[in-house]
């Protein structure tokens, strides 16, 4: 006989008044069931290894690091970081000037020449700026850079005061140039500004002189009692002094030698005090050649002999 799949089949076991009796379980199902049950091992997705040698994985991070560095230049080129860097910069020097840290006083030690619209300037400050912002090393070579000035100094004394103490180039002669006078100091920097006041510094003269005057002035210290009487300093062909004694334009003038400058600076400061050559009417002194001395009186034009010249020569023509 044939079932079709929509027939219902009953067996002797489920006819009315017949009982199964129940299946026995085993101890080693009921084990099973007794014990807890072991947490699914989670599926592992399958990884993908690229088998690579040593060189190409070198070229790879190349390649990445030449991205990196290329994607950070073009990020710093743009300009964000920076504007952002300032922007979070002006907003705190902002609240600061609002919490009171703001330039309320400028005070200054050692200006004498130096005008002080000039340093206000350079300083770079003013009153409400907030302080916090001053470039204190900025505004010292700013300071510096002025004419007048050798040195500055910068204190910023919280919350409001910038105190600003400045050491002036000091005059030691008065430098003729172009038919005016400028004054210099040691290290030979003009110093802008009137000269009245200073007419008494020496004088001197001459295509780099400037550049020579501490040179110049530290051969003159060298015989304290004739720099007192040094009036006028001539460079000439910026190789040698001319020294002018006494008077700029009738007093003695003693031509020093391009080398052993000084020994003949001791030279004539010995004969000055055991001849005094000056009182003797002498108006030119030459000193360029060690073994000899030639002299210029006021009276005649022609080299004169006196007991101190060595030997006597007709006066060089100057070079």
């Amino acid at each position: 006989m044939r079932l079709n799949p929509a027939d219902i089949v009953i067996t002797a076991d489920d006819r009315p008044g017949v009982h199964r009796p129940p299946r026995q379980i085993s101890a080693k199902r009921e084990a099973a069931a007794a014990a807890p049950a072991r947490p699914k091992a989670k599926r592992r997705l399958p990884r993908l290894r690229l088998d690579l040698s040593p060189l190409q994985k070198a070229a790879g991070y190349g390649i990445l690091a030449v991205i990196v560095a290329v994607g950070g230049l073009a990020l710093w080129h743009s300009g964000k970081p920076q504007r952002l860097v300032r922007d979070a910069g002006d907003a705190f020097l902002a609240r600061s000037a609002e919490a009171g840290f703001q330039v309320a006083d400028i005070t200054v030690t050692g200006r004498r020449r130096t005008p002080a619209a000039q340093l206000v300037s350079a300083l770079g400050a003013h009153y409400g700026d907030p302080i916090l912002g001053l470039d204190i090393a900025a505004a010292r070579a700013r300071i510096e850079a002025l004419p007048s000035v050798r040195a500055a100094a910068i204190e910023r004394r919280l919350p409001g005061a910038i105190h600003l103490s400045i050491v002036e180039r000091q005059p030691v002669a008065l430098w003729q140039t172009d038919n005016r006078f400028v004054l210099v100091d040691r290290d030979g920097h003009s110093i802008p500004g009137a000269i009245e006041g200073f007419e008494d510094l020496p004088l001197i003269v001459g295509d780099g002189a400037p550049a020579r005057t501490d040179e110049l002035f530290a051969l003159l210290a060298s015989e304290p009692e004739l720099a007192a009487r040094v009036k006028a300093a001539i460079r000439v062909g910026n190789r040698r002094w001319n020294i002018k004694l006494d008077d700029v334009e009738k007093g003695l003038e003693a031509r020093l030698p391009e080398l052993d400058t000084e020994a003949a600076w001791h030279r004539l400061a010995e004969l000055e005090k055991t001849r005094a050559l000056s009182g003797k009417q002498i108006t030119m002194i030459d000193l360029r050649v060690p073994d000899r001395l030639v002299l210029k009186s006021a009276r005649d034009p022609a080299p004169v002999n006196t007991a101190s010249v060595e030997s006597l020569s007709p006066l060089p023509r100057e070079r």
